[in-house]
């Protein structure tokens, strides 16, 4: 996986139902960041409902503007390189990264500054470290992780900080949630 040339293949149905590869090459949605340089996230699919549709000749479901979330009943796969932590972001930085990434209510900075692009998201996360390693920051601690662990994230506050000297792939599957009304409760 080169700086963002995620490969990826999918398939679909001919017309008789046979199984077929019906894409196959670089994942087309790729997102950088210019205030993290060495960052990057490729959106691999999405689906906007549950049950997901399953259609014979899947049509391309990443492109438009960037979605850190899934829509509502629905999920996201992505790919993100996280380069080595190269210094603190200031606060108009961190409104413009997720600002980039669609959804500017995610950043919990200013309330628990642990880390720059702490956050909260109401989804269940999936994270698997391919290669490298990674601090998990919560609220008040912090667990390293490193190629071949999995994380489960439910939605909670959270950042992801690269202390080594190598960037850091992760997959991430990301499912849209709902908080149970008393813990929607503590968190607002």
């Amino acid at each position: 996986m080169g700086e963002g040339k995620v490969r990826r293949v999918v398939t679909g149905h001919d017309q008789n139902g046979k199984a077929v590869v019906v894409m196959d090459g670089p994942a087309p949605f790729l997102h950088l960041s210019p205030g993290r340089p060495g960052f990057w996230s490729n959106d691999i699919w999405r689906t906007g409902e549950t049950p997901a549709r399953i259609a014979a000749q899947p049509q391309e479901p990443t492109l438009g503007p960037r979605r850190q979330l899934p829509q509502p009943g629905g999920s996201v796969v992505r790919i993100n390189c996280i380069p080595p932590d190269a210094g603190a972001l200031d606060s108009a930085a961190i409104a413009r990264e997720f600002a980039a990434l669609g959804n500017t209510a995610a950043s919990t900075h200013a309330g628990a500054g642990r880390h720059p692009m702490i956050h909260r998201t109401e989804t269940v996360d999936y994270a698997i470290v391919l290669s490298g390693e990674i601090w998990m920051v919560l609220d008040d601690s912090e667990t390293l992780l490193k190629a071949g662990d999995v994380v489960v994230q439910c939605g909670t506050n959270h950042a992801w900080s690269n202390r080594s000297a190598a960037p850091c792939m992760l997959a991430f599957i990301l499912l849209d949630g709902r908080y149970e009304e008393e813990l929607a409760a503590k968190l607002r």
